[in-house]
């Protein structure tokens, strides 16, 4: 059993959008921000999450994430950091699209439950900062 762990985290300005794309496509110009970019390509899809204004009407997108940022950075063989923060999430059945970068990760919640996502991992132990 994993003992409990209190996990630092934010909540980033603004909605996201989470695309789909065609495997082959080139990345769209408008891939591009200073806030949250993600491009995943793999040979089923090119996805991309970022800032929701910046995305055209026609993509294969669902818009209105709002993210919340876990404070790292955490060691690349630190186990259970995730977990941490996205089970309490999914005990008030919070739907996530979680994404990591080197340093930390990222946990998109639809900003319709974002008040039970805060109150949830709040519940947990989990500082908002």
């Amino acid at each position: 059993m994993m003992a409990p762990r209190t996990l630092r985290f934010s909540v980033l300005p603004g909605r996201f959008a989470v695309c789909r794309l065609e495997r082959d496509a080139p990345v769209p110009p408008w891939a591009t921000g200073d806030a949250l970019v993600s491009l995943t390509r793999t040979s089923d899809e090119l996805s991309i999450v970022c800032a929701e204004g910046d995305v055209p009407a026609d993509p294969r997108c669902v818009r209105g994430f709002r993210c919340l940022k876990l404070l790292g950075p955490f060691a690349l063989d630190e186990t259970g950091v995730l977990l941490a923060f996205i089970a309490p999430l999914a005990e008030r059945g919070v739907p996530v699209f979680a994404l990591s970068t080197h340093d930390t990760d990222y946990v998109l919640v639809p900003a319709a439950h974002l008040d039970a996502a805060l109150d949830a991992v709040r519940a947990a132990g989990h500082l908002l900062v």
